[in-house]
C-alpha cells in the first residue's frame, strides 16, 4: 500500500452536522472525493442538495436530513434517524456551531446562553455519544472529529458573545476525555481548531463590523483568511488511516495567528 492509498476512505460512511455551507461543506466535498459516501443535515433544504448533489458529481450517495441540531431533542431524533437509515457510520464530524449573538456577558440572559451553549457544544455532546456510541459498540473503530475553534484557546477581539469561547474551549476537553476513553475501542476522537476562515457568516460580519474582520486579517502572521477549501485535506487525513495512531489531538490551522 502506497502512502496516499491510506488517505482513502473508499467503503467508508460520514454524518456531518452543518455539512451544507462553508467549512461544513468542504469537507464533506473532501471527504467524498476521497472516496466516503455523506449524509449530511442542515436547516437549508437547498444548500443540503447543492452540497449533496457536489458529492454525487464524485460517484458517491450523499443523503440530506434538513433539521437543527442545536436543538437536543431534534438532534437525538436525527442521529437515530441517522443510524437507523443510513448506519453504519464511520466518521462523524460535529461541525456545526457559530457565536451568532454578540452579547456582551453583563447582557446575556440565561435563556440565550442555553441556546448557543446547545448549539456549539450538547449537539456535540448528542451525536458523539449517539453515533461515536454505535462505533464503540460495533466494533471495528471509526473517527470522531470535532470542529473547535482558536477561540478555545485566545478570546475573540472586538466582539462579544463569550459562549462561543466558553463552548470551543470545553470542546477541546471533552475531545481530550472521550478520547482517553475510546482509545482501547480504536475510535479515535481528534479536534480541528480553525482561525478565520471566510465562511458566509463571516462574510457577513465583514460588512457589519468590517474593522473586526481586517483587524483579524492584518494579525495573521500569514497575511490573510484561509479559505473554506484549506480545512478539507485535514479532516481527510483525520478521517483516514493515515492519522491511526493520533487521537486527543487539537490541531490549530490559523495561518499563525495564534504565534502571537
Amino acid at each position: 500500500m502506497g502512502v496516499l492509498d491510506r488517505f482513502r476512505l473508499d467503503g467508508k460512511r460520514l454524518f456531518i452536522t452543518g455539512g451544507s455551507r462553508g467549512l461544513g461543506r468542504e469537507m464533506a466535498l473532501a471527504i467524498a472525493d476521497a472516496g466516503a459516501d455523506v449524509v449530511l443535515v442542515g436547516r437549508d433544504g437547498a444548500s443540503l442538495q447543492k452540497t449533496a448533489d457536489d458529492c454525487q458529481s464524485f460517484g458517491r450517495r450523499a443523503a440530506t436530513i434538513e433539521a437543527d441540531v442545536s436543538v437536543p431533542e431534534q438532534c437525538e431524533s436525527v442521529c437515530q434517524q441517522v443510524l437507523d437509515q443510513h448506519g453504519p457510520i464511520d466518521i462523524l464530524i460535529n461541525n456545526v456551531g457559530g457565536r451568532r449573538e454578540n452579547i456582551p456577558v453583563a447582557e446575556c440572559s440565561l435563556e440565550k446562553w442555553r441556546e448557543l451553549v446547545d448549539l456549539n457544544l450538547t449537539s456535540a455532546f448528542v451525536c458523539t455519544r449517539t453515533i461515536g456510541g454505535a462505533m464503540v459498540e460495533r466494533g471495528g473503530g471509526g473517527r470522531v472529529i470535532n470542529i473547535a475553534s482558536i477561540n478555545a484557546l485566545v478570546a475573540g477581539r472586538g466582539i462579544a458573545g463569550r459562549h462561543y469561547e466558553t463552548s470551543k474551549a470545553a470542546m477541546v476537553q471533552f475531545t481530550r476525555a472521550v478520547a482517553a476513553d475510546w482509545a482501547p475501542s480504536h475510535v479515535t476522537v481528534n479536534a480541528i481548531l480553525p482561525g478565520g476562515f471566510m465562511t458566509e457568516p463571516n462574510v457577513r460580519w465583514s460588512k457589519l463590523h468590517p474593522e473586526v474582520i481586517e483587524g483579524f486579517r492584518t494579525r495573521v502572521p500569514m497575511g490573510d483568511h484561509g479559505q473554506p477549501e484549506d480545512l478539507g485535506p485535514l479532516a481527510v487525513y483525520l478521517a483516514s488511516d493515515a492519522s491511526r495512531y493520533m487521537t486527543g489531538a487539537s490541531l490549530v490551522i490559523d495561518g499563525g495567528y495564534t504565534l502571537w
